[in-house]
């Protein structure tokens, strides 16, 4: 009897000692679910603002970004806010009328997505003082896009533009020596 006595003290403490090791797992497993979730979320709202762009949804493409949101990218000395976005937006699909994001690979982690993607279009009118070619060009590029609050907060773009210009005609030649 006695044994038993000391036994069941025992056995209670082991008991809590797994359930609290139990409880402690399954908090970090519902964290991870649900960081999980999010990730998922912003993976869907990077589609949803490709979506748009390719969709000429102005609507759209302002809901999906912040107030306060900036592009950045190799080559621009300011960042762009959401508006000008709009407007290059709008340019490169008035000479790339049918101009599409072919998204290939998509990772997320917190509030980060890298993006690695395709883009194609015909080139049917003037681009940047290269008159219209009609050829099919691809582009491919890489963008890091942050989310804050549901919305894009940044987005740091990479995108192969000497390429393009190659597939438009124009030649990459050395600069001449200045005499």
């Amino acid at each position: 009897m006695k044994r038993l006595l000391m036994v069941i003290p025992l056995v209670f403490l082991l008991c809590f000692t797994f359930s609290c090791q139990n409880q402690e797992a399954m908090a970090e497993l519902e964290e991870f679910k649900a960081q999980a979730e999010v990730e998922e979320q912003n993976k869907e709202l990077v589609g949803d603002l490709f979506k748009a762009i390719d969709e000429g949804n102005t609507e759209k493409i302002l809901a999906l970004l912040a107030d306060d949101f900036i592009l950045t990218a190799p080559g621009i000395t300011e960042p762009l806010g959401r508006d000008i976005l709009v407007q290059l937006r709008n340019a490169h699909y008035e000479s790339f009328p049918d101009w599409k994001h072919i998204i290939e690979d998509v990772i997320a982690d917190g509030d980060k997505v890298a993006v690695k993607l395709t883009q194609k279009g015909t080139h049917e009118a003037e681009y940047e003082g290269i008159p219209a070619t009609g050829a099919k060009a691809t582009m491919l590029a890489m963008h890091l896009i942050r989310i804050a609050d549901g919305k894009v907060k940044e987005w740091f773009a990479i995108e192969d533009y000497l390429g393009l210009y190659q597939q438009l005609g124009m030649e990459l030649n050395p600069k001449e020596e200045e005499k």
